[in-house]
């Protein structure tokens, strides 16, 4: 999958395309119970909480793959445009979308 090209540009410089449509890949996820727990002792004191940043970085990495997954469906050489949007579910859940346009080269 790491070939298909996902690029936040509007433009692939020297490609020509034809667009096929939106795509998107999606997760989410979440911490067990005692990280969930450490995490809101981390909150008391202040602080990076390193568990949910590491949780986050997964979940784009995730969200990624399944973008370029669903833009191979398609039949697409690339993802432009891509984007993220994310949000909290409750108060241990994290939900992360990975979002663009998928075209094909001409």
């Amino acid at each position: 999958m790491a070939e298909i090209l996902v690029t936040t540009t509007e433009k692939i410089p020297g490609q020509d395309y034809e667009v096929l449509g939106e795509v998107f890949g999606l997760t989410t996820q979440s911490k067990n119970i005692m990280r969930n727990i450490g995490a809101s002792l981390k909150n008391v004191v202040g602080g990076e909480i390193k568990d949910y940043t590491k949780m986050l970085n997964e979940s784009r990495n995730i969200a990624i793959e399944r973008l370029r997954k669903n833009a191979v469906a398609m039949g697409a050489d690339a993802v432009v445009m891509m984007r993220f949007d994310s949000g909290s579910i409750g108060t241990d859940m994290q939900s992360v979308a990975a979002y663009g346009t998928a075209v094909k080269y001409r």
